[in-house]
């Protein structure tokens, strides 16, 4: 699939901004803290510390907005396809949803 069809789709899909706590969890088992900017069917769009690799899959945990109703957090999969420095070490990170766990 070429890029200009991937930006397309990506943008067929709307998206939610969000700006609420979400958790990274590696595969080693640490936990990278992170913000879920906005969030839409098909993935996700973080800001964190960390810097991962194209195409990696990391598992996100998403605190409910607002905290005023008392939910589980929404855990997925997610497939990185970019990642670009925002300056004073974070970063935005943007993938694909590859699973919902729960």
């Amino acid at each position: 699939m070429n890029d200009r069809v991937s930006q397309i789709e990506r943008r067929l899909d709307r998206r939610i901004p969000l700006g609420c706590q979400a958790t990274i969890r590696l595969k080693s088992g640490e936990s990278i803290p992170a913000e879920c900017v906005e969030i839409s069917v098909g993935g996700m769009t973080l800001r964190s510390s960390y810097v991962p690799g194209q195409a990696e899959v990391l598992e996100v945990i998403i605190a409910s907005p607002g905290g005023q109703v008392a939910r589980p957090p929404l855990v997925t999969r997610l497939e990185v396809k970019r990642c670009h420095a925002l300056g004073q070490g974070l970063y935005e990170i943007g993938g694909t949803t590859v699973r919902v766990v729960g």
